[in-house]
């Protein structure tokens, strides 16, 4: 074998074609690798328009094998490994060829196809320079060809949709040479390690042995062999002394974590956690030689390490004001305020700042997140922020003044009162951060009260509660129906306010609650002993003037808890961060799909009057055409962009698969709505408890409780349903059930071992509202539903049922069927779920 760093143009170049084996699993990169690699270009095309020697940046290795030469052919090469960043990077190329077309550069569109996609004078299959594994062979090629169908809802289509959007953003704020420096970037600053197999070669066994590694030493071990190989006569001392004490104390990650913050709070703020042993030898190694300066540079980091954990455990930290700040953020969760908060700390150590100040530059910090979230900011650069800010921090003013003035700063984003207001009246809050914050935020709110009596938090039980459910029976509808706009619905009504945060209060009652009339609600929160649902309780109805009026009062309460930036006031121009995430959700969505003006209101907070209008200023927005009306119609106000020669939107909406009736109507089933946007955004969507099932096995109340709903609601269909689980236990399988009102019905499967849980559920069955979920939103992260040809036969062996119309696009979501179909065709069904149950086994097997 041969190895040799090269540049991916380098690598692609030329009559040569990257063929992924049979062998290798499916493209597999999800968001959080996409965006970990964007980050890393976005640093590069930084550093290139600055005038920054930019070094290359090193994606790892790729192992090619060759294969098979004809005669006038393309030269063949098996990638071994490497292929998940090979195909990244593909596609990355594919969405800058088509960004490139939207902007109307015509020589970079041919560029980039030629240079990096095509064998230019080759057809069939030799024409691609990347021919994927067969599974993702269709999406692959429909992102190179550009057909309607490109962007779909597999890994690739995610990818490149990925793509498109960060180009598109990066496009709108950068200047004229944005585009091609990504292009320079992704070209000839992406190194990559080229390790060519020699021909005969055991491609097998190279796999295995890549693949079939021990744990690797960490970034902290590297760190101690070298730092302890410069102190060959005070090594076993100070090891006894400082570092394994540390390191006991610590534990191996925050361990790590420590070593790497240490070059943070130094100024190295550029530096990636995966860099630590390098960046951290670069600094020491000046020193080899001096044992009195490495034993001091050790007695710092073990006196740092103190201090961080009072961080990470507050109980430590000595100072009430302090403790109390660290605790709040510490429950907030996350990392993001680490460098930071060690930074003030080392203040505090070295007398430059007092714990009062400290806690109140953390409390900007806490205000600072709060609002964000709260107004739904989005993070990205979030923790580059909290990096740099101990190397630009003013020094000549109190660190609290000094954390408020940087954090301040145009670009970094701190809501001001004004529009936290807005946010609080109309973002859909229950979509906002992660369910700790969001409960986080409410308990919060509560104490701002000032009970009396306050409740213990810590002890208590409690889950976010909506007052106007979800779910609404007719009664709630009535109401609503008196306070809509002209042309509104009840319905569509209910969703611009049902999860925002005048709507939400926090309970130990949320079973009880359930979709109940308020009068009966109101009986329940009268006996709380929370303050805000005492207030809550104490209205004459619970309708849309309630809610925003409640709104506005938790408003008050957020501006006096979490102070806001200096100045406070928008900036004259400044585009509303909604604008930005209806972009992102327009690009999130699968080919073959489409939403409503008042889905994507309801995303973002607006209404749909105001997206319509933005989309007909804006018609070159990225999949503006998939926004139809809440009928499934082409708005007759739609217009392509002048000079624009595409196809009319309803012609373009069937080639990628999206299909009409004869009034021009798109077919429901393909429609995402605002809660399926926000999950393909990555937005942590809470659904109801009835969503998750029990923690116990079968539970005999449940169970009753469920038939007894069935027989209510759906009496025809009780023996089929019946019938279907029945035959799920024969197979090996249990029922579980869910804890809401509505008691929903989990036929479980327990797909792993002792040492290692695989619990798998296929569907979701709803007793009341007659519906049965397939839930791929859950399968997708569990083996062997993670593949998403396994997922598409799942939904391809249902939709031959008569009644089951589950779209493609939604493989990432929970699709529903009608609760009759499992009475109708309970035969078919059966005959899935034993598909289902072996191929799970197979899995197992394969694991054992």
């Amino acid at each position: 074998m041969r190895a040799q760093e090269i540049t991916f143009l380098k690598l692609v170049q030329g009559d040569k074609q990257f063929q992924v084996p049979l062998y290798q699993r499916t493209y597999s990169w999800g968001r959080e690798q996409l965006q970990r690699l964007w980050e890393d270009v976005g640093e590069l095309v930084e550093q290139h328009l600055a005038g920054e020697a930019a070094a290359p940046h090193f994606l790892g290795s790729v192992v090619l094998a060759p294969g098979q030469i004809q005669a006038g052919g393309v030269q063949r090469w098996l990638v071994v490994d490497g292929q998940q960043r090979l195909t990244t990077l593909m596609l990355a190329f594919t969405a800058l060829r088509d960004h490139l077309k939207e902007t109307g550069d015509a020589r970079g569109v041919d560029r980039v196809h030629r240079q990096i996609l095509v064998n230019e004078f080759h057809e069939g299959a030799d024409h691609y320079r990347l021919l994927p594994t067969q599974a993702d062979r269709e999406a692959y090629t429909a992102c190179v060809q550009s057909r309607a169908e490109a962007g779909g809802s597999d890994n690739i289509g995610a990818a490149y949709r990925f793509f498109r959007g960060a180009l598109a953003e990066g496009h709108e704020a950068g200047d004229e040479r944005w585009t091609a420096t990504v292009e320079t970037v992704l070209k000839d600053l992406l190194s990559i390690v080229e390790i060519t197999a020699e021909s005969g070669d055991n491609v097998y066994r190279i796999f295995e042995s890549i693949n079939n590694t021990g744990v690797g030493l960490s970034q902290s071990d590297l760190l101690r062999n070298y730092v302890f190989m410069l102190l060959p006569k005070r090594g076993e001392r100070i090891y006894q002394e400082l570092w394994l004490p540390m390191q006991q104390s610590l534990g191996p990650k925050n361990l790590e974590l420590l070593v790497w913050l240490d070059l943070v709070v130094r100024g190295h703020y550029k530096t990636k956690q995966s860099e630590i042993y390098r960046e951290q030898q670069k600094r020491l190694q000046p020193l080899a030689g001096d044992e009195d300066a490495l034993q001091h540079e050790i007695e710092q980091l073990a006196e740092r390490a103190g201090r961080f954990l009072r961080i990470v455990e507050p109980a430590r930290e000595p100072s009430p004001a302090l403790r109390a700040v660290l605790e709040r953020l510490a429950s907030w969760g996350g990392q993001t305020h680490y460098p930071l908060a060690l930074h003030l700390l080392d203040l505090l150590a070295a007398g430059r700042t007092t714990p009062d100040d400290a806690a109140q530059a953390l409390g900007y910090v806490e205000s600072y997140l709060v609002r964000r979230l709260i107004c739904q900011t989005p993070t990205t650069g979030l923790n580059r922020i909290f990096m740099e800010a101990p190397k630009e921090l003013e020094t000549d003013r109190p660190a609290a003044e000094a954390v408020r003035r940087f954090l301040s700063g145009r670009r970094r984003r701190w809501p001001g009162d004004e529009e936290l207001r807005e946010a609080i009246r109309t973002k859909p809050f229950y979509w906002s951060g992660r369910p700790p914050q969001r409960s986080y935020i409410l308990r919060r709110l509560e104490e701002s009260y000032r009970p009396s009596e306050p409740v213990d938090f810590a002890k208590a039980s409690l889950s976010v509660e909506h007052v106007l459910p979800q779910r609404p029976a007719p009664a709630w509808f009535d109401l609503l129906s008196e306070e809509t706009e002209p042309s509104q619905t009840p319905q569509e009504l209910h969703d611009l306010l049902v999860h925002t945060l005048g709507n939400l209060t926090l309970t130990g009652d949320n079973g009880k609650l359930s979709n109940h009339p308020f009068e009966r609600k109101q009986q329940i929160l009268d006996s709380s002993a929370l303050r805000m649902n005492l207030e809550i309780a104490s209205a004459q109805r619970w309708g849309k003037a309630e809610i925003l009026a409640r709104a506005d009062r938790l408003s008050e309460r957020a501006v006096e808890l979490w102070p806001g930036p200096i100045g406070g006031v928008k900036p004259t121009g400044e585009e509303s961060p909604g604008w930005a995430e209806l972009r992102a959700a327009l690009v999130a969505m699968p080919s073959g799909t489409w939403t409503t003006y008042g889905d994507v209101a309801e995303l973002i907070g607006s209404h749909p009057v105001a997206v319509g209008a933005y989309l007909g200023g804006n018609s070159t927005v990225i999949g503006a055409y998939r926004v139809l009306t809440s009928e499934g119609k082409i708005s007759p106000s739609f217009r392509w962009a002048e000079g624009d020669d595409r196809q009319p939107p309803q012609e373009l909406l069937t080639s990628e698969g999206v299909r009409f009736d004869t009034w021009g109507r798109a077919h429901r089933s393909q429609r995402l709505t605002a809660a399926e946007l926000a999950t393909l955004l990555g937005k942590d969507v809470a659904q109801p408890a009835a969503h998750d099932p029990l923690p116990e096995g079968e539970d005999a109340a449940a169970a009753e409780r469920f038939r007894t709903q069935l027989q209510e609601h759906w009496p025809d269909a009780h023996p089929g349903v019946m019938g279907v689980l029945d035959f799920w236990r024969r197979q090996g399988g249990y029922v579980n059930y869910g804890r809401h009102e509505e008691t929903s019905c989990f036929p479980m499967l327990d797909a792993g071992t002792i040492r290692s849980p695989h619990l798998l559920w296929p569907v979701a069955i709803y007793p009341v509202s007659g519906t049965v979920e397939v839930v791929f939103q859950h399968l997708k992260s569990r083996t062997p539903f993670d593949d998403t040809e396994q997922r598409r036969e799942l939904l391809n062996r249902l939709n031959k049922i008569d009644g089951i119309d589950l779209p493609e696009a939604k493989l990432e979501l929970r699709p529903s069927f009608p609760v009759t179909v499992l009475a109708e065709h309970g035969d078919e069904i059966c005959e899935v779920l034993d598909w289902f149950v072996g191929v799970a086994a197979l899995d197992l097997a394969r694991r054992d």
